[in-house]
């Protein structure tokens, strides 16, 4: 997730690590001790200059007697679901392959709410230079496309979008995705050393001020909205603690409307506000670019479909055995209460 950019996303790191971590994860506990009450205390780590969906909303008081305890910073989604899956924390939050990478090697992770995604001011654009003859998918072939990571969100975007346009699985091995640092993919596009350049948040928008640069596509476009990251915990956690999950996800999730409803200068002033509170000695510039968390259902639901894009595309690249992997198992909405109507949205 990433308040400020979505698929920045993460800064997904390689997911070849998340197979190595799930052979420790059979018993994790997660925070807390069993019991009728469990704990009412969450261990998470955050994001510098960043504002989570979790943080807001303890923030709005949608946590109620649920606390929020920060043991850190991360920069990576596949490290923060890690953590939590070992039980270091007791919720991390990754973009959804990720998520079915780590269960597909036997971590016993459930996602309880989607944290992200992307809309229509929140997603991945594939940028190419304005004078660019690059004007379809069958014009990449042959071309480099500059990325933050392979195997992860951007490179999955790009082969659908090739699959979509009737590329044939030869020529798209012909189209070269590269890593590139995001801060320097713009540069790395002006100066022609890739064709392509996928961009999102504060980057884009500051790329696109630049001027010279057009879409080729974007992942809302090719998708439309959708929720690309979830929140997860143990199963042992979930079994344990029923309660505490089902107010901490029902807290996030009207979040995540608030977020949605209200006025982005509101939600920019909220967001200044709280990380100024609580005095990590972090940079507020990044938040005057926050747009949306770009989540696509109303509280956060998770949408079945979501995963099983994630399925489906690492058993055809031969990352994940598909039969180690079951939908059912690997997310749940029940804790997920949805948000009281008023009597005006009811029409009475």
């Amino acid at each position: 997730m990433s308040t400020l950019s979505p698929v920045n996303r993460r800064r997904f790191l390689a997911l070849a690590g998340l197979s190595t971590v799930a052979a420790g994860c059979g018993t994790a506990l997660g925070g807390g001790p069993p019991g009728k009450g469990g704990t009412r205390t969450l261990r998470y780590q955050g994001w510098a200059g960043q504002v989570t969906p979790a943080e807001l909303a303890q923030d709005l008081g949608h946590l109620k007697d649920v606390k929020l305890e920060w043991v850190g910073n991360t920069i990576s989604g596949p490290q923060d679901i890690q953590s939590a899956a070992t039980g270091q924390t007791d919720f991390g939050g990754a973009f959804n392959g990720a998520v079915v990478k780590l269960a597909a090697n036997g971590a016993p992770v459930k996602a309880v709410i989607s944290y992200y995604g992307s809309d229509e001011q929140a997603y991945s654009g594939y940028y190419v230079r304005a004078d660019s003859p690059i004007r379809s998918a069958r014009d990449l072939i042959g071309k480099k496309v500059g990325m933050n990571t392979l195997g992860a969100h951007s490179q999955a975007m790009l082969d659908i979008y090739l699959q979509r346009s009737g590329i044939s699985a030869a020529d798209a091995g012909k189209v070269e995705a590269l890593v590139v640092p995001p801060v320097n993919t713009e540069q790395s596009l002006r100066r022609r050393q890739i064709d392509v350049a996928v961009l999102s948040g504060l980057l884009r928008d500051k790329a696109l001020a630049g001027g010279g640069l057009r879409p080729l596509f974007t992942d809302h476009r090719l998708l439309g909205s959708f929720s690309a990251g979830t929140y997860v915990m143990t199963r042992r956690f979930v079994q344990q603690n029923p309660d505490t999950v089902r107010t901490f996800v029902t807290g996030v999730g009207r979040a995540l409307d608030w977020a949605r409803t209200t006025p982005r200068p509101q939600v920019i002033a909220r967001m200044t506000d709280i990380v100024r509170r609580r005095g990590r000695n972090e940079d507020l510039d990044a938040l005057r670019y926050w747009k949306s968390y770009g989540v696509a259902a109303p509280g956060g639901r998770i949408a079945g479909k979501e995963l099983q894009l994630w399925i489906d595309w690492l058993a055809e690249r031969g990352d994940i055995d598909r039969g180690r992997v079951s939908l059912d198992e690997l997310y749940t909405n029940d804790f997920n209460a949805p948000a009281p109507v008023s009597p005006a949205a009811s029409g009475r």
